[in-house]
């Protein structure tokens, strides 16, 4: 089915990507036993809530409001909304300086870590018996999913002193992944830049209620991405925003030009030589699963991030660098084996405050945020409740709730997110 006949011309290229995925595994056939209904309900019926009320966003200032939605959201807390005469230098300002202080040692262990942790996983998955397979490649992708975390690092000048080490460093960094360190590092900047802000973030931006309706196909589209597959969804936007030059500024072009042909080369050399070898099967077991996995992490980690019914994606007139960093970027807890392997990149406020903040020093720098903005904080411990949030809740912009889900004001239940809401246990 060509582009243009379901109305894709406008579509951000990670949507895009994700529509033709899915084109490709037979979207159209199971378009009409999966969709939900064409078209929306009259204003008056839009009124009615299918699911449960969405929360508006000034009931934050109550303290137990925000007690009550933080247990039913999956958050451990939900906080107090930031004022306007908080600016992002005056957070900045509060930290002490240490928590900038580049220190090789620590940047080259988290290096070691992640070699040890990544070769002890092609070790575990090489010797062991198929049923213990998905935990192999569960503790593989985790490892390489710290090699993304260095690259970080090194994109935003935060890993040596020295910046040609870090271009080095962070391109070695993301070539298991077949990521492209410059166009990333482009595009990434712009999320910092702009987070959370309406029209302009390049990450988990809400879906525009006209989008969703330009068409069937791109409505089960939509609802699969932002729903079941969630939290693979950085496979679509890894394709669609880092190997187009023309996204690019003439001036960032020939840095992309070079991320690229590492990729390429990456690809043609040592694809065939794992295919070589130990064949398909052994390129799907010894890369193809572990990438996944990344992408699991990559998915989940970004979207925990920044997504919650109660944080707002605003307009570039209302939008605050302090509202949006310190008010609405979520410090979510994992499992200490996890945190280990990624580098804290979960400790993910102070790295919204200041880029320049190491990963090894993100704790650091949260103690102080929390000793002295802690009223503002959202946290969290990873949990099904929260995720079952995010898949089922956050999904279209609204400008009074923040999000309200594909299905909310339709007159049954989308099948996909109610399969999703019946599935996914609402356990905290």
């Amino acid at each position: 089915m060509p582009r243009e006949a379901c109305g894709f011309g406008k579509l951000t290229m990670d949507r895009l990507v994700l529509v033709e995925l899915l084109l490709s595994c037979g979207l159209e056939e199971i378009a009409p036993g999966m969709a939900i209904r064409h078209g929306w309900p009259d204003k008056k019926l839009q009124k009615t809530i299918f699911a449960v009320m969405p929360l508006a966003p000034s009931s934050l200032s109550d303290q137990e409001e925000r007690n009550r939605i933080s247990e039913k959201y999956g958050f451990t807390q939900i906080g107090e909304p930031v004022p306007d005469n908080v600016t992002l230098k005056n957070v900045i300002d509060s930290l002490p300086q240490e928590v900038f202080d580049i220190d090789d040692t620590k940047a080259w262990k988290t290096v070691a870590i992640s070699i040890a942790a990544y070769s002890l996983g092609l070790f575990l998955i090489a010797k062991a018996p198929w049923y213990l397979l998905p935990l192999a490649w569960a503790w593989t992708g985790t490892a390489i999913t710290g090699f993304f975390v260095i690259g970080h690092d090194c994109a935003h000048k935060s890993f040596s002193r020295n910046k040609l080490a870090e271009d080095i460093v962070g391109t070695l960094a993301f070539l298991p992944l077949i990521y492209p360190y410059e166009p990333w590092r482009f595009k990434h900047d712009r999320h910092h830049a702009k987070t959370n802000m309406l029209g302009e973030d390049t990450a988990w931006h809400p879906v525009w209620r006209e989008e969703y309706e330009t068409s069937e196909v791109l409505r089960v589209a939509l609802t699969v991405g932002y729903g079941p597959i969630r939290p693979l969804m950085s496979i679509a936007h890894w394709l669609g925003w880092h190997f187009d030059l023309k996204k690019f500024r003439p001036s960032e072009q020939n840095r992309v030009k070079i991320s690229l042909a590492c990729i390429f080369a990456f690809v043609a050399i040592v694809w065939p030589m794992i295919i070589y070898k130990t064949g398909i099967i052994g390129w799907i077991k010894f890369w193809l699963m572990p990438w996944l996995g990344y992408h699991f992490w990559m998915s989940t980690f970004t979207m925990v991030h920044h997504t919650a019914p109660h944080i707002p994606f605003k307009s570039p007139e209302k939008w605050n660098a302090a509202q949006a960093q310190l008010g609405g970027t979520i410090h979510c807890d994992y499992p200490h084996w996890i945190e280990i392997l990624c580098h804290d990149i979960n400790v993910h406020i102070p790295h919204h405050i200041s880029q320049k903040i190491p990963s090894y020093n993100l704790r650091l720098a949260h103690d102080s945020l929390r000793k002295n903005w802690g009223k503002y904080l959202n946290e969290a411990k990873w949990n099904w409740r929260l995720m079952k949030t995010i898949m089922t809740k956050c999904h279209i912009y609204d400008e009074e709730n923040n999000y309200v889900a594909f299905d909310e004001g339709l007159p049954e239940e989308s099948k996909i997110i109610g399969f999703v809401r019946k599935m996914m246990p609402n356990i905290a």
